[in-house]
């Protein structure tokens, strides 16, 4: 099809021409997107051949479900912004990545119900309803705000909880739903990190400067998870003498053979949130291989290679 005599077409003829409807091609000159090029003595909009150009654009456009105020930006007369165009794909790229997770969360936890004995069903439902899909980690944040001691610096309060709440696998299975589900029960029940169940380097009135410990635990937590992905038992040496240190440095005190001693007990004596690091370890492990050291494993390595060596300095 050729325009006509006047070089110009009608907006059946450009909708013909584009195999689009008549009413899409109204629809985007009434917002401004297809320029009409003239109208015709009887008030009918013309379009020129370039129109078809920009019509095809505007359908891919569409086509990657840009919404219609998006085209508009990407659209810049007759080039095309190539920022804008960038911004928008990047955006709906971010709009799909969060669609796709919820469906891999949906399905696996689809699976989670679907593979589980009738006096299981219930209590799956129960945790897995109570988890947002995709699925938050505000509530694991939450319980380390409050458990983590008060009036720590804000730089370090966030490292230690990036560190501590673990981000939902991009493809759970599920069991990894299960984890996660069981965890966030376990951060929403009554949080025991307050009062007199904090541990002891937590409250003001022993001594300890928890700023100065938990950044001086950020090394030595590094040190001991290389010894465990190198598989290697609880014992002395680096990893546990810059742990011991942070706890000596926190107390302006220094590393001895007696101040190892009390912290082993210290330690014996604090409240523990095990079933957290459990929970997090079948959450981050791979379904090969060593399990991934968390904050929580670290820290049971590092106290057994302290209880070690204080026994056999005893002995």
């Amino acid at each position: 099809m050729f325009p006509s005599p006047d070089g110009l077409w009608s907006i059946g003829e450009l909708a013909e021409h584009a195999g689009v409807t008549v009413k899409a091609v109204r629809f985007y000159s009434d917002r401004g997107l297809l320029p009409e090029a003239a109208r015709s003595a009887g008030g009918h909009r013309r379009y020129g051949p370039e129109a078809l150009d920009r019509l095809r654009l505007i359908r891919s456009l569409r086509t990657l479900d840009l919404p219609v105020p998006e085209v508009g930006r990407v659209l810049d007369g007759d080039d095309v912004r190539e920022d804008a165009l960038e911004d928008a794909v990047a955006g709906k790229l971010k709009e799909l990545g969060s669609q796709l997770a919820a469906l891999r969360w949906r399905e696996a936890a689809l699976r989670l119900i679907q593979d589980c004995t009738p006096e299981e069903r219930a209590d799956r439902l129960r945790l897995v309803g109570a988890v947002t899909v995709p699925p938050s980690t505000a509530a694991l944040a939450r319980f380390w705000k409050n458990w983590l001691p008060p009036r720590l610096p804000a730089r370090l309060t966030s490292v230690l909880i990036e560190h501590s709440v673990p981000q939902p696998p991009a493809e759970p299975t599920p069991a990894q739903v299960l984890a996660f589900a069981r965890l966030h029960a376990f951060v929403s029940g009554p949080c025991p990190g307050t009062g007199r169940g904090q541990p002891a380097v937590h409250r003001s009135d022993t001594g300890y400067r928890p700023a100065v410990l938990y950044d001086g635990l950020r090394e030595a937590h590094e040190l001991a998870s290389a010894e465990m992905r190198a598989q290697r038992p609880p014992r002395p040496g680096g990893a546990l003498d810059c742990f011991v240190a942070a706890y000596a440095r926190s107390r302006g005190t220094q590393d001895t053979a007696a101040f190892r001693r009390l912290l082993g007990e210290q330690l014996a004596a604090d409240p523990r949130i095990d079933h957290y690091w459990q929970l997090v370890a079948e959450l981050v492990s791979p379904a090969s291989g060593p399990p991934e050291p968390t904050l929580g494993a670290t820290h049971e390595w590092l106290r057994a290679a302290l209880d070690a060596q204080v026994a056999r300095t005893a002995a």
